[in-house]
């Protein structure tokens, strides 16, 4: 546990030593399926936004036409035989069902005395992306990994597709199509390609990724889409105490007393890539390189009072790096009480 010795003495009789050890680091914006069923010489056609709408959410319809005014045209809307809307041309609100359910929709216009209608049937199915960063963070971190830089993402897509009875589609069978940016990525998708590993995208970027998932005669579909941003990595100092182990609830920053005979202190690096391993951890004590790993044991020697500096580096490659400063004193005199405790 004992290395080599760096010291700063403040008088003849103390000094501060460094003796070390290492310690083992040990569901977005979804979309669904909608079925449009245009009747032929109809003047008008109806879109559906989104593509692929949520389990009990909203399908917005909205109407185009090149041959009707319509402007000074009526619509009426009905939703399973019941009117929900009549008044001028303009975006209509769908409330939809759960997973699998069959929206139908009448859409009806009145242009000039004419009347003109379609239907459109609308099948949510619930797609969900999870996003695991492929980055550092501390064990039983209770938090989510940040997306690192100069990383990597396994993207995970959740599918719950249902027929329109409810029976759920194994989501083993379903074909996934990803597409990453504004590229489909056809050697990545097909049958049970549930994740795909993506690169981070650059510091101050954004990377959309988005899958479309159907069943394999293509009754049935659904997709997702998320957006991944990176975040600076970071490395934070905790104080491990003997008996309450690593205090993970309150970092140290800027200063430290070293109140006993010794003090070990625990680097935690967040948000590194770990694609090629963890992130190389180095102390420093008032300049000089002290130890690598992720704990470190100051001890003072003597009886006079000292400070001291100390300082570590996270670095990830050449590219990605975090740094973390302490201002050491110890040696202080204690404070007794009557009782001599």
């Amino acid at each position: 546990m004992l290395g080599w010795v760096f010291g700063y003495t403040k008088s003849m009789r103390s000094h501060l030593f460094v003796a070390f050890f290492i310690l083992a680091l040990m569901p977005q914006a979804a979309l669904a399926q909608s079925l449009g069923s245009v009747a032929e010489g109809t003047p008008f056609t109806v879109s559906v936004r989104p593509q692929y709408p949520t389990p009990y959410g909203q399908a917005t319809i909205s109407l185009l036409s090149n041959s009707l005014d319509l402007a000074n045209a009526v619509l009426t809307v009905s939703l399973s035989g019941k009117e929900i809307y009549k008044g001028a041309v303009q975006p209509v609100a769908i409330p939809l069902g759960k997973a699998g359910s069959v929206a139908n929709v009448k859409v009806a216009v009145s242009s000039g005395g004419v009347p003109y209608s379609q239907s459109v049937f609308i099948q949510p199915q619930d797609v969900v992306l999870i996003a695991e960063p492929i980055s550092s963070a501390p064990p039983l971190y209770l938090g989510k990994p940040l997306v690192p830089i100069a990383g990597s993402v396994r993207v995970v897509a959740m599918a719950n597709l249902r027929d329109a009875r409810g029976k759920t589609i194994d989501p083993a069978t379903l074909s996934y199509a990803w597409t990453v940016d504004t590229t489909q990525l056809a050697n990545f998708s097909g049958i049970g390609k549930q994740a795909l590993m993506v690169a981070s995208p650059l510091q101050y970027r954004a990377r959309s990724v988005s899958v479309a998932v159907t069943s394999q005669n293509g009754s049935l579909g659904g997709g997702a889409s998320l957006s991944l941003t990176s975040k600076d990595p970071s490395v934070r100092i905790y104080q491990n105490d003997p008996l309450l182990g690593i205090r993970f609830d309150r970092a140290i920053s800027e200063s430290y007393a070293i109140a006993g005979a010794e003090a070990t202190l625990y680097a935690a690096p967040f948000s590194f890539p770990t694609t090629s391993g963890a992130p190389l951890l180095q102390w420093f004590l008032n300049g000089a390189p002290a130890q690598t790993g992720n704990a470190v044991t100051l001890r003072s020697a003597g009886s006079g009072e000292g400070s001291a500096s100390l300082s570590l580096v996270a670095s990830a490659g050449n590219s990605t790096t975090a740094t973390a400063s302490l201002s050491l004193s110890f040696g202080a005199a204690k404070n007794f009480n009557l009782f001599g405790l």
